[in-house]
C-alpha cells in the first residue's frame, strides 16, 4: 500500500498503552511507552477483514496514525511534529486467539492481512494541533470509543523522540498511537467505523474508515492453533461482564459476612475443597484484632541488582504505581520473597493507600516506620519491622501480575481475608460456597461448645452423630 502522496509505506510501529481511559480499564499505568511492530502487508483501506473459522477474538482498536513525512534520527521532542507529514484514522485489529502463542511479539495475532485498516484520507499534519485530535469508533452505528489526544499519557512528540533514539524514522513510516477504552470484539456481519477529526476545526477529517467482518475458512493446520482462555477474553472484550463470563462482586453484605468468619474456619473449608495451600505464611496483623477483607491487587519485588535498580527502582516505580492505583476496597498484596530484613512499605505510602480507600496491605516482607504506619489506621499484615529502605535487597518490579506471597499464589481479583491468625486467598468463584460452608461450620462449633460447657462429653458430639445432628438442627432453627 502507498499513501496518496506516493511514499511507499515502511515500518508500522504500534504503541501498547497510551490513553488513561484504557490504562484504567486494564488496571495498570505504564511508567514508559512500549511498542510492537506490525507487518506493512497488514495495511488496508476501508473494506472487509476475514475472521477465520475456529477463532473468536477478532478485536478492533481505534487509533490515530502518524505518517512520517521527513526522515530523522535522534529527533528532539521540540522538533518531532515537523517530521510528521500526515495524520489519519487507523484500526489496530488483531486475532487475540494467537496472542499467547506469539509470546508478546504480536506477529501472528496482529500482522495478518487486512489487520491494519487506515485512512481513507490523509490530513496534512501542519493544519492540525497534535493535542486537539479526536478519535471515534462506532460499531453498527453505536459509538463505542470517543477520546482526545489531549488526554494521552505520552505525547506524540514523545513517541517520535523515543523511537528515533534507536532507528531512523523514514518517510512513509506509520506510528499507531494507542487506543482509548471501548475497544472490543467483532463477529462476522458486524462493521466498525472510525473517524479522526480536528477538535479546533471539525471540518478537517480523515473521512469514515469502515471495516466489515466476514467469515472465512480455517487457517492451515500447521504451527500454533488458535486458543482463547478467560484472560484473553477479558482483555479482548474489555471486561469480564462484556465477555459473558460469570462475574463476582464483593458486595458490602459479603464483606460483612466474611469479616465475621474466622480465617481458621475458611482455611479448613478450603482444605476440604482440595485447596490446602491458601494461607499467606509468615504474616500477621500489625495491630491485634485487625480484620481485613478485599479484592487483591498485586506488586512484585525482585532481588536487588545495581544496574536493574537504577533502571527500575527510582522515580515513579512499580511500588508507587501500585499504591497510586489501588482502588477502594482492594488489598495490595506484595511479593517480597518472604524476606523480613528490608522495608517494603512506609508511612507515606500507607497514607496514600488509606486515602485511596484501600482495604489493606499485605507484604511477606517487612514494614519500616512501624509506629507511624500503625497510626495511619490501615489494616497492614507483614512479617516484621525493619528500618531499611527496600533498595537494600529489593527492586519494585511489576504490578498486577500473578505473584507468590508467603508461599501462596495470588492473582489480581482474588479475595483476601485476614484476622489475628493471618491471611488467606480465596479464588472468586469459590467465595460463596466457602463462605456458606464456613458459616455452617461455625454454627455447629458454637453449638458443640455450648454442649461441652453444659457438661456433655465430646464422644458422638464432636463430630456430631445422627442424634446430636438432629439436636443441632432443632437448636439452629430456633435461633
Amino acid at each position: 500500500m502507498s499513501d496518496t502522496l506516493g511514499h511507499p509505506v515502511g515500518k508500522v510501529i504500534a504503541v501498547h498503552l497510551a490513553y488513561p481511559s484504557r490504562a484504567e480499564q486494564r488496571g495498570r499505568i505504564p511508567a514508559e511507552a512500549s511498542y510492537f511492530f506490525k507487518a506493512p502487508s497488514s495495511l488496508a483501506g476501508p473494506g472487509e477483514v476475514v475472521r477465520p473459522e475456529g477463532t473468536e477474538l477478532l478485536v478492533f482498536e481505534a487509533e490515530i496514525a502518524l505518517v512520517i513525512g521527513t526522515a530523522g534520527r535522534n529527533i528532539s521532542e521540540e522538533d518531532a511534529w515537523s517530521h510528521v507529514g500526515w495524520v489519519t484514522a487507523a484500526n489496530d485489529m488483531g486475532l487475540l486467539d494467537f496472542r499467547a502463542a506469539d509470546k508478546g511479539s504480536n506477529v501472528r495475532s496482529k500482522s495478518g492481512d487486512g489487520m491494519t485498516p487506515i485512512g481513507p484520507r490523509l490530513i496534512d499534519a501542519a493544519t492540525v494541533d497534535p493535542s486537539a485530535l479526536r478519535i471515534r469508533a462506532s460499531v453498527d452505528g453505536e459509538v463505542v470509543q470517543d477520546d482526545s489526544s489531549s488526554t494521552l499519557l505520552f505525547s506524540f512528540a514523545h513517541f517520535i523522540a523515543d523511537l528515533s533514539r534507536f532507528m531512523t524514522l523514514e518517510p512513509g513510516d506509520v506510528i499507531l498511537t494507542g487506543t482509548p477504552a471501548g475497544s472490543s470484539v467483532l463477529a462476522p456481519g458486524q462493521s466498525v467505523t472510525i473517524e479522526l477529526t480536528s477538535e479546533t476545526d471539525p471540518s478537517i477529517t480523515s473521512g469514515e474508515l469502515t471495516t466489515t467482518v466476514v467469515a472465512g475458512p480455517p487457517l492451515a493446520d500447521i504451527g500454533s492453533a488458535p486458543k482463547a482462555d478467560d484472560r484473553q477474553r477479558i482483555d479482548a472484550w474489555g471486561s469480564r461482564e462484556a465477555a459473558g463470563l460469570e462475574s463476582f462482586e464483593l458486595t458490602p453484605e459479603l464483606r460483612e459476612r466474611l469479616s465475621k468468619v474466622a480465617v481458621a474456619t475458611l482455611s479448613s473449608q478450603m482444605r476440604q475443597k482440595g485447596y490446602p495451600n491458601v494461607s499467606i505464611d509468615g504474616v500477621h496483623p500489625m495491630k491485634p484484632g485487625t480484620t481485613l477483607v478485599g479484592r487483591a491487587r498485586t506488586l512484585r519485588y525482585v532481588a536487588h541488582r545495581p544496574d536493574l535498580f537504577r533502571a527500575h527502582g527510582g522515580g515513579y516505580n512499580a511500588q508507587k504505581r501500585a499504591v497510586d492505583t489501588v482502588n477502594e476496597g482492594e488489598v495490595l498484596v506484595m511479593e517480597a520473597r518472604s524476606f523480613e530484613f528490608a522495608g517494603t512499605l512506609g508511612d507515606i505510602l500507607a497514607l496514600r493507600a488509606k486515602v485511596r480507600g484501600a482495604a489493606g496491605i499485605i507484604t511477606d516482607g517487612a514494614v519500616r516506620d512501624w509506629g507511624p504506619v500503625g497510626d495511619v489506621d490501615l489494616p497492614v499484615f507483614a512479617q516484621a519491622a525493619h528500618p531499611s529502605v527496600l533498595g537494600r535487597v529489593h527492586i519494585p518490579w511489576s504490578v498486577d501480575d500473578t505473584i507468590t506471597c508467603g508461599g501462596v499464589t495470588v492473582q489480581p481479583g482474588d479475595v483476601i481475608v485476614g484476622d489475628d491468625d493471618g491471611a488467606l486467598v480465596i479464588p472468586p468463584h469459590m467465595v460463596l460456597e466457602i463462605l456458606a460452608a464456613s458459616e455452617q461450620q461455625e454454627a455447629e462449633e458454637e453449638f458443640i461448645a455450648l454442649m461441652v460447657a453444659d457438661g456433655h462429653p465430646v464422644e458422638g458430639l464432636y463430630p456430631m452423630n445422627a442424634a446430636w445432628r438432629a439436636r443441632f438442627e432443632e437448636w439452629a432453627s430456633a435461633r
